[in-house]
């Protein structure tokens, strides 16, 4: 049913798009669309089990205990300080390369080229978001952990209800910030052979060369990067309507 809706979809943005475009658009405006697709399907469930991640991190690295800080740290450090292809690249060649003998039960995940690709944005925005979070946390009133504190609450407790929702309000700009980055970042997934929009593109371009196909590919991730504006300011509104 929902591969049913991503052609009815295609077909209704090729039907409207085709009769203002050029031919070549409208010859492979399906392909554009469907890589224009798998692109949003990554963003949304990367930045989503990304930000859930993010979370669990900001909150070891917060905790004071060692045995959960550290991992935490290291984790972030990584994630952060090394390019996003070479992340993709070692996860998927270098450790794909193990083989159904080598990884078991797991060979069925480390084949696919979406799911790995899924894996390793996931991972790289939660290390960036742990730290976008961690930055909302030192800037809020220490005296409210205190207050809390002083009324029974305890640590965890303090945390969820009181200074993430808060930490959160402060870091949701560069949150923003952080989720058109990796609608940027994303376009590196196509080198492992996923065909979202940057693959799609370039399998297009094979085929005739044309450098006005990725004029295309650049209007449809501006059209991205203005949705997500769109969320990120609604959100930043219902933050400050809740304000009031």
């Amino acid at each position: 049913m929902y591969q049913d809706f991503k052609y009815l979809i295609s077909d209704g943005v090729c039907a409207i798009a085709s009769p203002v475009s050029g031919d070549l658009f409208t010859k492979f405006c399906p392909r554009f669309i469907d890589g224009f697709v798998v692109t949003i399907e990554l963003l949304a469930l990367s930045s989503t089990l990304g930000f859930l991640l993010a979370v669990g991190l900001v909150l070891a690295r917060m905790s004071g205990h060692r045995v959960l800080s550290i991992p935490a740290n290291v984790f972030v450090y990584c994630f952060r300080g090394t390019p996003l292809l070479v992340q993709l690249w070692i996860i998927y060649f270098g450790i794909g390369s193990f083989g159904a003998e080598g990884l078991g039960p797991l060979w069925a995940f480390f084949k696919e080229p979406w799911l790995v690709g899924l894996l390793v944005l996931t991972l790289n925005t939660s290390a960036y978001v742990s730290e976008i979070l961690r930055g909302g946390l030192v800037n809020v009133d220490k005296g409210q952990a205190e207050a809390a504190m002083a009324i029974g609450m305890s640590w965890f407790q303090s945390m969820r209800r009181i200074l993430l929702p808060q930490a959160i309000r402060i870091a949701w700009p560069a949150y923003g910030n952080e989720l058109v980055l990796l609608m940027k970042g994303s376009a590196l997934i196509s080198t492992i052979t996923v065909l979202d929009l940057m693959g799609q593109t370039r399998t297009i371009f094979a085929r005739n060369f044309d450098l006005t196909t990725y004029l295309y590919a650049t209007v449809l991730y501006l059209v991205l990067a203005g949705l997500i504006t769109l969320f990120v300011v609604a959100i930043e509104r219902r933050f400050a309507r809740n304000l009031r």
